[in-house]
């Protein structure tokens, strides 16, 4: 990270809440950068309240739906920096709420697009797309050439989002690039229902972690502080222009089935607990995976943390966290 770069720099991030958006506030802050987040819900227990960064940053309470407020927050705060990390992320939910993810991930994305089109201020636009708008591909790991074919609800919402994206760039010339990113996890993800955090917690709460799916699963999991060195070290990158409405996968390349993470995690906390499997999980993609080849060839980025490192991190810190919750400090 060059952090002379972002000092002073009037950065937006929508999605400022969630586990990915509230660690690049962080590091954001600590470059200097005035950031501004776009907030529907107030979560105090967040990992933007517990980290004591919610008072550093503004706030505008709203929702992605309403481009006159996007609209206004790129005009009044003179944005020159947008990271669209706002979406429904759980693929659960928008099995069964498919339109209310829709409105978020795809209305959402082309709101933002074009308030940013009638936006001079604004220079360059990282928008979160997700390995999941691939869908599932006979040739794995996925490149940036694998067609996006998402074929469930939160799939088809990323791959809509990533074109639309896409769209812009080609058609008004808006500096826009484009994250597919495997599986974050780290702390601060309070969705326990997610395989890392509810693994944790279930061990912590001295109970054995439960498996949703039937453990066989593959994927990428990128811990969320490289996550955050990706999406920086591509927005610093984009004074290139030639860059413009490309796509860039971020992966650890090190896929792992939910079975074997969850044995890894009971590794890491020494328990002695076996994974409970119910095998409900339904609308999964057998296997995904992503080359970062173009992110380390272009970009320069590369992981810093393997599985077992970024593990032990994520563990220490809900450690620290339900110590804090017990202690009734956030209510």
């Amino acid at each position: 990270m060059n952090k002379e770069f972002w000092k002073r720099r009037n950065v937006l991030v929508t999605g400022g809440g969630g586990l990915l958006g509230s660690w690049l506030v962080k590091y954001l802050v600590d470059a200097g950068a005035e950031v501004v987040c776009l907030i529907r819900d107030s979560v105090p227990k967040s990992n933007l309240f517990y980290s004591g960064y919610y008072s550093k940053i503004n706030v505008v309470r709203g929702d992605l739906v309403n481009r006159y407020t996007l609209e206004r927050v790129l005009g009044e705060y003179e944005i020159d920096t947008i990271f669209h990390l706002g979406a429904q992320t759980i693929v659960s939910i928008a099995n069964r709420n498919p339109i209310s993810t829709f409105e978020s991930n795809i209305k959402g994305t082309w709101n933002l697009m074009e308030a940013a089109r009638r936006s001079p201020k604004v220079e360059r636009i990282v928008i979160a797309s997700s390995d999941k708008a691939y869908g599932e591909q006979k040739v794995l790991p996925y490149t940036e050439e694998t067609p996006l074919q998402g074929q469930f609800p939160y799939d088809v919402s990323k791959s809509c989002a990533d074109l639309i994206a896409q769209s812009y760039h080609q058609t008004f010339g808006l500096p826009v690039c484009i994250t597919r990113c495997g599986n974050f996890y780290g702390g601060g993800d309070l969705n326990f229902n997610r395989i890392v955090p509810g693994t944790i917690k279930s061990i912590v709460n001295n109970e054995a972690p439960i498996i949703r799916s039937d453990g066989t699963l593959i994927r990428d999991y990128i811990y969320i502080e490289d996550g955050v060195e990706a999406y920086l070290a591509l927005a610093e990158k984009m004074d290139d222009k030639a860059i413009h409405g490309q796509a860039f996968n971020f992966s650890n390349e090190s896929p792992v089935s939910v079975l074997d993470l969850a044995k890894k995690i009971l590794k890491v906390m020494k328990s002695d607990f076996e994974p409970k499997i119910l095998n409900q999980a339904s609308n999964e993609i057998p296997a995904q995976y992503l080359s970062a080849a173009k992110a380390k060839k272009v970009l320069g980025w590369r992981p810093k943390y393997g599985l077992e490192d970024g593990l032990a991190r994520t563990v220490d810190w809900y450690k620290s966290f339900f110590e804090f919750i017990n202690k009734d400090q956030i209510k």
